[in-house]
């Protein structure tokens, strides 16, 4: 049998301890929770959920979006949520705006009062998201971070946010995507209650 390498396994058991850290902090999974409820709220009332990040985490907006408007585990009528990863939108704007507009004129085109608005950072400090926490605030939203390394400068802009534990992205965006899962999940119950 193949002996691992220490590094190999020290990924998993870095995972682990993050998870961990996450698990036993209650404000964080009060925070979790209510990104859950909200989301659920807003679906009841007819609003949609709008998503966005940057790089992985854009692709973790896509994913969550996708569950939502797709499938997730059990079979149900789809769900509004927009990730803002549209290639078209993305470079249109960026060539013609600057990179820090990309997520915030789509939020100005898309956005209305009761809508839900994520923003996935693990950071906290992107130009572009900050910019999203703003219009998203203008449309009268409600701002939900998901960061990482102590929230940066959009924490102060979320109505709500939750700062996940990990030194580095990869780990940040792990635990982002479990909770986002999780989220799909609660709003499956909620909505089916």
């Amino acid at each position: 049998m193949h002996r691992h390498p220490e590094w190999f396994l020290q990924s998993f058991a870095d995972a682990a301890l993050a998870l961990e850290a996450f698990k036993g902090d209650s404000q964080s999974l009060n925070g979790v929770w209510t990104l859950t409820v909200r989301c659920s709220d807003a679906f009841a009332a007819g609003n949609k959920v709008i998503i966005c990040g940057n790089g992985g985490s854009l692709c973790d907006a896509a994913h969550f979006a996708e569950e939502l408007t797709g499938r997730f585990r059990n079979d149900r009528k789809p769900l509004p949520a927009i990730a803002l990863a549209d290639p078209g939108h993305i470079t249109c704007t960026a060539n013609d705006y600057g990179f820090e507009h990309v997520f915030s004129r789509g939020i100005e085109a898309l956005g209305k009062p009761g809508d839900v608005l994520i923003l996935l950072s693990t950071s906290g400090n992107s130009p572009n998201i900050l910019k999203a926490a703003h219009a998203g605030r203008e449309k009268g939203m409600w701002v939900f971070g998901m960061l990482g390394k102590g929230g940066g400068g959009v924490a102060p802009l979320c109505d709500a946010s939750t700062i996940f534990p990990g030194e580095t992205s990869d780990r940040i965006q792990e635990l982002h995507m479990l909770a986002l899962h999780t989220v799909v999940q609660g709003v499956e119950r909620l909505l089916a209650d």
